[in-house]
């Protein structure tokens, strides 16, 4: 069965720090572009970042850009999400997605889909 699964999320006051992670089973994310996407109540879901499958191309939501950094690691089939200097705007349901086209991933349309995990910023 393949699956993504997200973890790392949790309460942080603002200005803080977590990491996400999305490890995949039953598949290696070697050719996969993933994607992190998050939803908050009563909001559109929005593309935070990307990354391409070889880890070359990476992008990011303007708002995001200089405190998140997308980054992978083929050993352990993971993708990675760190999130500094967090906001209370940056509240949201996280969720990964991966694709074999980058272009899917941008777009929002990626072939799997994690279940998400909370990310909440408060003091």
């Amino acid at each position: 069965q393949l699956q993504l699964v997200e973890s790392g999320g949790g309460l942080v006051q603002p200005g803080g720090s977590l990491r996400l992670s999305c490890a995949a089973s039953g598949f290696t994310l070697d050719y996969y572009a993933i994607g992190w996407f998050r939803q908050a109540p009563g909001k559109e879901r929005e593309g935070v970042s990307c990354i391409s499958s070889t880890g070359i191309i990476t992008n990011y939501l303007d708002s995001v850009k200089g405190r998140f950094t997308i980054s992978r690691d083929t050993a352990k089939n993971t993708v990675y999400l760190q999130m500094n200097s967090l906001r209370p705007e940056d509240t949201a349901v996280y969720y990964c997605a991966a694709d074999r086209r980058f272009r899917s991933v941008v777009d929002g349309v990626a072939e799997y889909w994690g279940q998400g995990t909370q990310v909440t910023v408060s003091s």
